[in-house]
């Protein structure tokens, strides 16, 4: 008999995580590479964020919290979700959390039964998969495609619903993809889900702040408030505030799922860490104006990744409309041959031989459900990203 419990059977080690991993240990040995594998902004954490912290400290806030979060960062919350999204929650509506990670989690194991579907459209965020799994449910993955700008289609999603669908997880902006949904194509996914009142929805936005060009965000609960009730808006600090480390996320809902939710954290981790929500109350109450600055920022990196893979042989990228990552096909070198002689048949082939010969670190598009593409992270600096592009430029030419 197996000591390692069955369920994390369904269950693979995150390869996002992995090749961060790989990547430090070829580094310690003296290997030259660049690590665009991870999500994490390259921006330091703003320092009216930091200070907030340290002065929690010296204040002596370092004590046990309520399981759900401090009074005033609900309220900071409660906030938030009213300016930016049009959405009004009490209290009891609210639940912060260690990380994002953890509210999906909690979300997952404390609504799902044996034989519960959670339908994700793919490419998607390698976790989601294993929540489900480890939360006892069956994910259900929908493929989308290059030529739907890697969104679900509304006839799509009609389809794959059954009589044991539970949730659909939507993630706009995407990770891996950069695809966002506009309020017009979210109004075509929930005009089929009022038409099954069993189905949740778990709108995860994640990257809300970090859209581009002249694209306007918004969320499902804002676009169909007959949803409200059967919805759950998942957000955090980590990627807008540049705060990953953190590990402070939060969700609105339903008084009812956030008392489950409550009740799963109150027996894991139980509160998050006191001073990191304190940073996050000064991140949600202070100064909003670098966002948009950042944003900026990234938009610029977008356009120098995409132009330099497009120009690269066997390679084509696709131009995302929000979060920090290029999501491009590597079709065209699929079936050539490695300077070594080895084959490339898989895009997984793909990011190992661009690792090995060139030291640049991505994850391939296998991880997140669609073939054969890879990610790039472009939360570094410029000079880094256009030294990796120029390197996998080389790697693809020396490619027979």
């Amino acid at each position: 008999m197996s000591f390692i419990a069955a369920s994390l059977g369904r269950v693979v080690q995150s390869p996002t995580g992995a090749v961060a991993t790989m990547a430090r240990e070829m580094r310690a040995a003296g290997r030259d590479v660049i690590s665009l594998g991870q999500g994490e902004p390259d921006f330091e954490t703003p320092d009216h964020i930091k200070e907030a912290a340290i002065q929690a400290i010296r204040d002596g806030k370092t004590k046990y919290t309520a399981v759900d979060g401090i009074p005033p960062l609900k309220q900071a919350i409660i906030d938030k979700f009213q300016r930016d999204n049009g959405l009004s929650f009490d209290t009891s509506e609210i639940i912060v959390s260690t990380g994002g990670k953890q509210v999906l989690f909690n979300a997952m194991v404390s609504t799902l039964n044996a034989g519960d579907q959670v339908i994700i459209p793919a490419p998607c965020w390698v976790s989601y998969q294993a929540m489900v799994a480890l939360g006892g449910g069956d994910p259900v993955i929908l493929e989308t495609s290059v030529d739907d700008a890697f969104k679900l289609r509304p006839e799509v999603l009609d389809r794959a619903i059954t009589p044991d669908t539970k949730w659909v997880i939507l993630n706009s902006p995407c990770n891996p993809s950069g695809a966002a949904y506009s309020r017009d194509e979210l109004r075509g996914l929930t005009d089929v889900l009022k038409d099954y009142p069993d189905v949740w929805v778990l709108a995860d936005d994640m990257y809300e702040h970090l859209v581009y060009g002249d694209f306007e965000f918004t969320t499902v609960a804002a676009v169909e408030p007959a949803l409200r009730h059967r919805t759950l808006t998942v957000n955090g600090v980590s990627k807008a505030y540049a705060m990953t480390g953190w590990r402070i996320g939060y969700a609105g809902g339903p008084k009812d799922l956030i008392k489950a939710m409550v009740k799963v954290q109150s027996q894991s981790t139980s509160n998050p860490c006191s001073i990191s929500q304190e940073a996050a109350l000064a991140a949600l109450t202070g100064p909003q104006d670098f966002l948009a600055e950042r944003a900026g920022i990234f938009k610029q990196r977008r356009d120098l990744v995409v132009a330099m893979l497009n120009d690269t042989p066997g390679l084509s990228c696709p131009t995302p409309q929000g979060a920090f990552y290029v999501y491009p096909s590597c079709a065209g070198v699929i079936g050539k041959t490695t300077p070594d002689g080895e084959r490339i048949d898989s895009d997984l082939d793909f990011v190992r031989y661009v690792l090995a010969e060139v030291g640049v670190a991505c994850v391939h598009g296998a991880a997140f459900g669609v073939s054969p593409n890879f990610r790039i992270s472009y939360a570094a600096s410029t000079a880094d990203l256009q030294e990796s592009c120029t390197r996998i430029q080389r790697a693809c030419a020396a490619l027979e």
